[in-house]
C-alpha cells in the first residue's frame, strides 16, 4: 500500500486549517485519514507557531516508505522531529500561549459634578461681603471658571403651530 503525507484541509470558508494526515494514496483530500500527525493553521499571525507536529510519528511513517507532498515535505524539514527551526518554533508557541494582556479599562467616565449654588447674601450679610467679595475675585479672575450649564427651554410641538395655518386655509 502506498502512503502518502499530505494536508487535510478543514475549517470554514476564508478560514482554512490543516491537518498533516498519512493517507493511502488513493483516498481524496479529505477523506478517512491512516494517521493524524500534526496541524498546520495559516490563519496564526507568528509564522513559527504555525505548525505543530508529532516527529516521531513522521519519522515513523517516513521509514516505511511514506512520500511527503512538496509543502509537507518542507514543514518536516523546519519542524519535524531534527528540524532547522525548531528553537524558534518552540519561542513562537510558549509567546502564543501566554494569555494576551488587557489593560484596565479604569473607573468609567462621567459628568463632572455641578456646584451646589449658594444662597443669595441678606442685606445685612450684602454690606460685609463687598470686602470680602472683592478680596475673594481677584485671585479667582487668574484661575479658569467651569462651564455655565445652559438652560432648557421648552419647544412647542409643530402641530400647534401649524393649526392656525391650516384653518386659515380652510377658509
Amino acid at each position: 500500500m502506498a502512503v502518502r503525507i499530505r494536508l487535510k484541509k478543514m475549517g470554514r470558508t476564508h478560514r482554512p486549517f490543516f491537518r498533516v494526515c498519512a493517507f493511502d494514496h488513493h483516498a481524496p483530500r479529505d477523506g478517512k485519514a491512516l494517521e493524524e500527525l500534526g496541524v498546520y493553521d495559516t490563519s496564526v499571525a507568528d509564522t513559527d507557531a504555525r505548525a505543530v507536529l508529532n516527529g516521531e510519528r513522521i519519522a515513523y511513517w517516513l521509514s516505511v516508505g511514506a512520500q511527503p507532498t512538496e509543502k509537507v515535505a518542507v514543514l518536516i524539514k523546519k519542524y519535524g522531529k531534527d528540524g532547522t527551526h525548531l528553537a524558534q518554533q518552540q519561542e513562537a508557541l510558549s509567546k502564543k500561549a501566554q494569555p494576551k494582556v488587557v489593560p484596565d479599562p479604569g473607573a468609567p467616565a462621567s459628568l463632572p459634578k455641578k456646584k451646589e449654588e449658594e444662597p443669595a447674601p441678606t442685606e445685612a450679610a450684602a454690606t460685609e461681603a463687598p470686602a470680602e467679595v472683592a478680596a475673594e475675585s481677584a485671585p479667582a479672575e487668574s484661575t479658569t471658571e467651569p462651564p455655565v450649564a445652559e438652560t432648557a427651554t421648552e419647544e412647542k410641538p409643530a402641530e400647534t403651530a401649524a393649526a392656525p395655518e391650516e384653518a386659515a386655509a380652510k377658509e
